[in-house]
């Protein structure tokens, strides 16, 4: 049975990759037509990664049958955000494009990526193509790369989301545990189930953007899994991809909770910035401790 699994999700991903290297090509061969047509390589762009990315939600909700629950505010259709997240599991990605696909965003999502893949043929072609800010670990070139991604964005009011997982990395007991030790000894308050969020990346993000007239809101989402009586239980990435009947079959819930913030009740400071960010991380704390005390009383 496990091979024939295999095998099945091998004979649903194969056509995919194959389109997902000829969509690499395609947004690699804009990126010269970049600086002279800024709008008409990002409109076409969107279109391309949009068909990539949607093509794989189908494989993970209608082919594997994964059912995506998605919660809280009301997001307007269209609207362009700054969107923070936490981040546990590859399936995270799944839960955002569930969202902005019902919210006609899709191929304007763009995420932060590492500064790192510029380097690498197609790949890193394609996503400097479309307009991901690409980031390094040091804020002084964070800083100046930051202000070239942005300024596209402000001042041709170019629509997206912009989306961080704002703990910088997935969420794991080790890294949960050192994350309370630094919040103990810098005496800050420690979110339960998520990692400290890093505010630098967020407060340059919303001083820049919010000068972008077209940029109305910042979007909390809080992704949660549940498995039976396991709470915060997400499959692997070939998980996602070859196993049948995800959430009927397997047991997987899928949840992704969204609040959201109109840009203008954001506070003015860096120093208060950090702190509503902050706290943010805290009340998504306690509403993902909420659904585990579900989760074991049922």
């Amino acid at each position: 049975m496990s091979l024939i699994r295999q095998l099945r999700g091998l004979a649903l991903t194969a056509p995919w990759l194959v389109y997902l290297l000829l969509a690499d090509v395609a947004l690699s061969l804009m990126l010269p037509l970049k600086a002279l047509a800024p709008g008409l390589v990002y409109d076409l762009s969107s279109r391309i990664a949009g068909s990539v990315w949607r093509w794989i939600q189908l494989i993970f909700e209608y082919a594997n049958g994964a059912q995506i629950e998605c919660s809280g505010d009301d997001i307007p259709a269209g609207e362009s955000a700054v969107v923070v997240s936490n981040h546990l599991a590859w399936a995270d990605f799944y839960m955002i494009q569930a969202l902005a696909i019902r919210k006609g965003m899709l191929g304007r999502c763009r995420y932060f990526a590492k500064r790192q893949l510029r380097l690498v043929p197609f790949l890193g072609w394609g996503l400097w193509a479309m307009g991901m800010p690409m980031v390094s670990r040091s804020w002084l070139k964070d800083k100046s790369e930051l202000d070239r991604a942005f300024a596209g964005l402000v001042s041709m009011r170019l629509p997206t989301w912009l989306i961080s997982f704002s703990e910088a990395t997935r969420f794991s007991q080790r890294k949960y545990q050192e994350s309370q030790a630094w919040c103990k000894k810098t005496d800050r308050p420690h979110p339960m189930h998520l990692l400290y969020p890093r505010t630098k990346g967020f407060i340059a993000t919303v001083q820049h953007l919010r000068r972008a007239p077209h940029i109305r809101a910042v979007y909390d989402l809080t992704i949660f899994y549940r498995r039976g009586n396991e709470f915060q239980e997400a499959p692997t990435m070939w998980d996602t991809l070859s196993v049948p009947r995800l959430s009927e079959g397997a047991g997987f819930q899928f949840h992704v909770h969204a609040r959201r913030f109109p840009i203008e009740s954001l506070p003015q400071t860096d120093a208060e910035l950090a702190s509503w960010l902050e706290q943010r991380w805290i009340e998504k704390g306690e509403w993902l401790e909420a659904q585990r005390q579900k989760c074991l009383a049922s």
